[in-house]
């Protein structure tokens, strides 16, 4: 997960985006999430995408998706106090804006999408170049 989240960190940097910014910060954790789930419950390789604004005042959400070979639907699941997983879903219901996931072809796609602009504080509540590296194929449009 570790360089998912560099190679996101390297093209919010070439977009304009800081690495201190709120959206940035929630980018990465979302990524960090997102991947993990693609390796914990598909075991099978991913593709992860993510699409910027052409410019800094731009203010077009920002996109990510990962896509894998899995069929299966991913299902949020609300973990009690003790659990040490179930909370991914949770958290990007909770960060996102926007998130939903679509069939893709053998697979499906999750993806979700950050505001630029306006983004109120939210809290997690239960319910372009190509580069590719140990089962990950990394794309940003």
């Amino acid at each position: 997960m570790g360089r998912a989240r560099r190679w996101a960190r390297s093209r919010l940097a070439g977009s304009g985006i800081g690495a201190d910014e709120p959206l940035a910060e929630t980018l990465i954790l979302l990524v960090s999430e997102l991947v993990t789930n693609a390796v914990v419950h598909t075991g099978c390789p991913a593709v992860l995408r993510l699409s910027l604004p052409e410019a800094a005042q731009d203010r077009a959400p920002v996109r990510l998706e990962v896509a894998d070979r899995s069929t299966r639907a991913p299902v949020p699941r609300c973990a009690d106090g003790e659990a040490t997983g179930g909370r991914g879903l949770a958290l990007v219901d909770g960060l996102a804006d926007r998130w939903g996931w679509s069939a893709d072809g053998a697979g499906k796609r999750i993806w979700c999408e950050l505001d630029r602009a306006g983004r109120p504080e939210r809290s997690a509540v239960c319910g372009g170049g190509i580069s590719a590296y140990e089962g990950f194929a990394y794309e940003a449009v």
